[in-house]
């Protein structure tokens, strides 16, 4: 967005992931801030559109994030949230590791496209699209690769492969984007919402 014009600003509370995105092409054109989403340091009405991915599933208490959403976007200003989905596997494995004391990602909760449309309403947001994307590697790759990681066996994070099979399940994956069903299959999900 930054090289298309746009004033960027990036908040994070760790100073180590501000670190890494200095690392990327252009991130000049990009302001780092270092701060607590809940208590963001920009006046009210501030900003055209907020997003955030893999942030609000973490809250216990979401709302509060999403307040705080709310005072820094302008009038009719947009949210874009992206969290995970709750009729998918990556649900069944997170419960089955958190029970054994595996799990890697911390906290976190899960939302349905409902449940998630309710909580943005509830907060002064009104829902204009929906959408989602399924994990590239999928969830069984990355679960292996931390189970490995465990025994000091080190997969890449993103590994080449693009077999026939690969390929063929991908483009399956792109003819289920057209479909409502498309929504309950994905292991994260998105809504883009107005401020109202």
């Amino acid at each position: 967005m930054s090289q298309q014009g746009a004033d960027v600003c990036l908040l994070d509370f760790a100073q180590e992931s501000l670190n890494l995105i200095k690392s990327y092409p252009g991130s000049d054109k990009v302001k780092l801030v270092l701060a607590d989403a809940l208590d963001c340091p920009f006046k009210d009405n501030t900003f055209d559109i907020v997003f955030h991915q893999g942030l609000l599933e973490h809250f216990v208490t979401p709302r509060v994030l999403l307040q705080e959403n709310y005072r820094i976007l302008k009038n009719d200003g947009l949210l874009l949230v992206d969290v995970p989905q709750t009729l998918h596997l990556y649900t069944i494995f997170k419960k089955i590791l958190y029970f054994l004391n595996l799990w890697f990602a911390g906290w976190e909760r899960q939302f349905t496209i409902r449940s998630l449309s309710t909580l943005l309403r509830r907060c002064g947001f009104e829902p204009l699209y929906f959408y989602g994307d399924w994990s590239r590697p999928g969830i069984i790759y990355k679960l292996i690769r931390e189970i490995l990681i465990r025994l000091n066996i080190r997969l890449p994070m993103f590994p080449r492969y693009l077999g026939r099979l690969t390929t063929r399940f991908y483009n399956s994956q792109n003819l289920l984007r057209q479909k409502q069903l498309f929504l309950y299959t994905v292991l994260s999900i998105g809504i883009i919402a107005r401020k109202i």
